[in-house]
């Protein structure tokens, strides 16, 4: 389903204040300007029905990898391949628009998906029992809580019956009631067979919703495996210099 092979992503850095004029003469000469590189040489494979949570500390490239892998950006070098249908899920809101209602962004959402009118009616009331803002569900969006948006932003997600869900840390925001409630929802998309790939600093929640684990460091992979494997060498690294934790198994 997500096929990444020697995948990189540089930007070109700027010291200071730039002027536009500067700035287009550097995206001509990208070659001269100095690059930080936030993905390097990654790659890895996610099949059907697999499930890969990918951690590292905050800067190691992670959200930056699922940018590259739901096409919001593209990779400096490499080749990224990635079939089905994908709900993503990478901030608070995103492809949602505060103006309008919760209601016209789930019809929004689900034509961005790829459904039709029809199939995003016959969901409409799955979407918003799930998520629990039926009362609000005909407000706008700018009147929510963080809370709420995100309660409604998973529940579109998970759904709309996609073949990839994309999670990158989100979930963190909702209480403890709905956050198990996602997990439920989690446990019963692996079931069916689909693919998740996640991004999270609550390394217990992770262990146990996912088989796989991948480790980033500035960019580069340290380690992927199984999730306990992984993970253990992650907290292990936490407590030694990074440079002793390079030399683990890719």
């Amino acid at each position: 389903m997500i096929r990444f092979q020697n995948v990189s992503k540089s930007f070109a850095m700027h010291a200071g204040q730039v002027l536009i004029r500067d700035r287009i003469l550097n995206l001509m000469r990208v070659s001269r300007a100095q690059r930080f590189f936030a993905l390097r040489d990654v790659s890895f494979s996610l099949e059907r029905g697999e499930t890969l949570a990918i951690v590292g500390h905050n800067g190691a490239g992670k959200s930056t990898l699922l940018n590259i892998a739901t096409s919001l950006c593209p990779p400096t070098s490499g080749t990224v391949e990635l079939t089905g249908r994908v709900a993503a899920l990478l901030e608070l809101g995103s492809g949602f628009h505060p103006d309008l209602t919760g209601a016209e962004n789930v019809r929004i959402n689900g034509s961005l998906m790829g459904l039709s009118r029809a199939e995003v009616k016959d969901r409409f009331d799955e979407i918003v029992d799930f998520s629990g803002v039926r009362d609000f569900i005909n407000e706008p969006l700018r009147t929510y809580s963080s809370g709420m948006i995100m309660r409604l932003a998973f529940s579109v997600a998970v759904n709309l019956d996609p073949d990839v869900l994309i999670v990158d840390e989100v979930l963190g925001v909702g209480d403890t009631a709905f956050f198990e409630k996602c997990v439920d929802k989690i446990h019963e998309f692996r079931r069916a067979g689909k693919t998740l790939l996640c991004v999270s600093h609550a390394l217990e929640s992770i262990e146990s919703l996912c088989d796989r684990g991948m480790w980033l460091d500035h960019g580069q992979v340290q380690q992927i495996g199984p999730i306990r494997e992984v993970l253990k060498a992650y907290r292990q690294s936490r407590t030694e210099p990074v440079s002793a934790a390079a030399g683990r198994q890719r």
